[in-house]
């Protein structure tokens, strides 16, 4: 009988109806930030160190040295950034330079030949040089470099009619009279390939060619040069404010012996297409002035005469 009755109970309860009529409201689930603080849902839980207020504690003012040195300290630490102006797209290579040669010995040249003198007695000028180049000493002619100005400034001074070639060097004499030599006969590359020291021990040989040979003038070709003869005859160096180019004291002389007084010293600048100290102009100046004494002393020899080349 109980059974019966609790059977009917079961059939005759109501069912539940869905809560979600059927089907869920994603709308519920989606995430919104913007939240009405008045509704019905629960408030948001904060983190109990977030709500808690933070005590008043007064901070110590950094002193003036720490900021200074805190500010170095970062300067140090902080890498420099190169600087846009250094910077290029597609650097250019750099042209190499020239490196300076020092003292070359005479063991690095010797298979070149020496250099002839051009020279007969009574001349009225004899050039001296620092000695040859590899270029001359190959050729076998004075001053054969393209770049010297040796023969042009002859000409343009009035040495010669007109401008010689080096293969011509050997007509000085005769036709102009003028002479070449040098104060040291070995071959270089360049003049500082040779040493002080050597050039002062060949001014001797120089003062006794000079005296053999006789000339009214000796043409100095380059400071240098005249230097150490300076040093030779003086027995010290040349002073700056004693250098000067053109005719020397007439006491200066070179190749003193026996009763003959000795050559004039006329003192030109280098010839050498390395040396940019001097302009042409200032060049041609200065050898003028032993062109015009030249043209002086042919005229009052009357033995000396130029030939009319075209």
């Amino acid at each position: 009988m109980d059974e019966q009755l609790k059977e009917e109970d079961v059939n005759n309860t109501d069912p539940v109806p869905a809560s979600f009529n059927g089907r869920l409201n994603l709308s519920s689930y989606t995430f919104s930030p913007k939240l009405d603080p008045t509704s019905q849902h629960a408030p948001l839980r904060r983190s109990p160190r977030i709500l808690k207020p933070e005590p008043d504690i007064e901070q110590p003012q950094p002193r003036l040295s720490d900021l200074v040195k805190s500010e170095s300290e970062t300067k140090s630490s902080t890498p420099k950034r190169k600087s846009s102006s250094n910077l290029s797209a597609s650097p250019t290579p750099r042209k190499k330079s020239r490196s300076p040669s020092g003292y070359a010995p005479p063991s690095k040249y010797s298979h070149l030949p020496k250099l002839q003198d051009v020279l007969a007695p009574n001349l009225l000028c004899v050039f001296i040089g620092l000695n040859p180049g590899i270029t001359t000493a190959a050729s076998g002619h004075a001053y054969a470099h393209p770049s010297n100005l040796f023969w042009k400034l002859l000409f343009s001074s009035g040495l010669t009619s007109r401008r010689l070639h080096p293969s011509e060097d050997g007509t000085l004499p005769e036709k102009y009279g003028l002479g070449n030599t040098n104060i040291v006969s070995r071959p270089t590359r360049n003049g500082s390939e040779l040493s002080k020291e050597e050039m002062d021990a060949s001014v001797q040989v120089l003062e006794e060619k000079i005296g053999k040979w006789k000339p009214e003038a000796v043409c100095v070709v380059g400071k240098s040069i005249w230097e150490s003869i300076w040093r030779k005859q003086k027995g010290r160096a040349m002073r700056k404010e004693e250098f000067r180019y053109g005719w020397q004291e007439e006491e200066e002389r070179l190749g003193r012996c026996g009763e003959w007084e000795g050559a004039r010293i006329f003192v030109a600048c280098t010839t050498s297409g390395l040396a940019a100290t001097l302009s042409v102009a200032e060049k041609e100046r200065i050898w003028r002035e032993l062109g015009v004494w030249v043209e002086k002393r042919r005229e009052e020899r009357g033995g000396v005469k130029i030939e009319d080349e075209a």
